[in-house]
């Protein structure tokens, strides 16, 4: 069985950081390409970022390019995302997911909050 379980979000003020982490059990992790997605209060889910299965191929949505980074460490079977220079629209619920994103997630998530 897939299991994800994301940990590492919390409340955080306006420029500062978060590490988010994605245990991943039940399938070859090492195989799968991954992505961050998020959900805002109120509206759909955001691809957010997504890395091949080296982790040497990486990418991100406009508006959080240059701030957040992805990385994986494949011993561990574990995704990350640090998150810097966080700003209230990077207040959601964020969720690893195996990739291709079919726009669906199946996971818990860990709760981002960004507000002074």
């Amino acid at each position: 069985e897939v299991q994800l379980v994301e940990s590492g979000g919390g409340l955080v003020q306006p420029g500062g950081s978060l590490r988010l982490s994605c245990a991943a059990s039940g399938f070859t992790f090492s195989t799968y390409a991954m992505n961050w997605v998020r959900q805002a209060p109120g509206k759909g889910l955001e691809w957010v970022s997504y890395i091949n299965s080296e982790g040497d191929a990486t990418s991100y949505v406009g508006s959080v390019k240059g701030r957040f980074t992805i990385s994986r460490d494949n011993a561990k079977n574990t995704l990350y995302l640090q998150l810097n220079g966080l700003n209230t629209e990077d207040t959601a619920m964020y969720y690893c997911v195996k990739d291709p994103f079919n726009g669906a997630v199946s996971s818990a998530g860990t709760q981002v909050t960004v507000s002074s």
